[in-house]
């Protein structure tokens, strides 16, 4: 019966919101959703770890090593992240298909984009961790080799923890920026929510409506990692550190 209100609503009142009513739009649309929430899910888990190993390495002995993240980083954050992921998706899978000998490419549109929008937050990332890192008072640092923890160890079990809880707002910022950058995943057909909705409009032509959708969905799917984010800033919160 509620599907049906949506038909009586389009028929009468010219608001066409097929997504509800049709069967074959809602499906569709709802799918294109799923793809987002997955895809960003996967990208801020591994953006997250590349951040992690990206601030361990700019502390390495090794200049060449340093080098190499610093490029990373410079590439990565100072490009715009259309072109990267026209980069992986055209240039480097033909590169890397000829080289390997294989037809048709190595990934398809779904794996270029979430290898992309990975290395893309995680550039950002790394530097939130390094600022972290830098945060945590070297006396704190001191007093865990004098108990005998190695380098990693220190890394691990002192470092980091203290480090997240000092760089978590700006890190909130960089994951609710990249939920929405999976947006561009549509220049390459990955199904999401904007490629789905692309599809819906053209047929249907209604595309106000569709406009409205997108601009709720977005707002709910962002707005729930802003919550999930603020909750967990405050469960791991430290009384008194990091405060000035």
């Amino acid at each position: 019966m509620v599907w049906e209100w949506f038909r009586w609503l389009a028929e009468t009142k010219g608001v066409n919101l097929t997504i509800f009513y049709d069967d074959w739009d809602r499906g569709r649309f709802f799918a294109g959703v799923w793809t987002t929430i997955h895809l960003s899910t996967i990208c801020i888990i591994l953006s997250i770890l590349i951040g992690i190993l990206g601030a361990w390495l700019q502390k390495s002995r090794f200049r060449i090593v340093r080098g190499l993240v610093q490029a990373y980083i410079q590439f990565f954050r100072n490009t715009p992240p259309l072109v990267q992921i026209y980069f992986f998706y055209f240039a480097m899978d033909a590169l890397l298909s000829d080289y390997m000998g294989i037809s048709g490419g190595i990934l398809g549109s779904y794996g270029w984009a979430v290898i992309s929008l990975s290395f893309f937050a995680g550039a950002f990332n790394a530097e939130i961790f390094r600022a972290g890192i830098e945060a945590v008072p070297e006396s704190t640092i001191e007093s865990a080799e004098s108990l005998g923890y190695t380098n990693a160890q220190i890394y691990r079990y002192v470092t980091l923890p203290l480090a997240f809880r000092v760089c978590l707002p700006a890190l909130n910022g960089n994951l609710i920026n990249l939920v929405k950058s999976t947006t561009i995943a549509y220049a390459i057909a990955v199904p999401e929510t904007l490629y789905v909705s692309n599809q819906i409009w053209s047929d249907e032509l209604n595309v106000t409506e569709m406009m409205y959708v997108m601009w709720l969905t977005y707002l709910l799917l962002v707005g729930a990692l802003v919550w999930v984010m603020h909750r967990w800033e405050k469960s791991i919160r430290v009384p008194g550190f990091g405060r000035r």
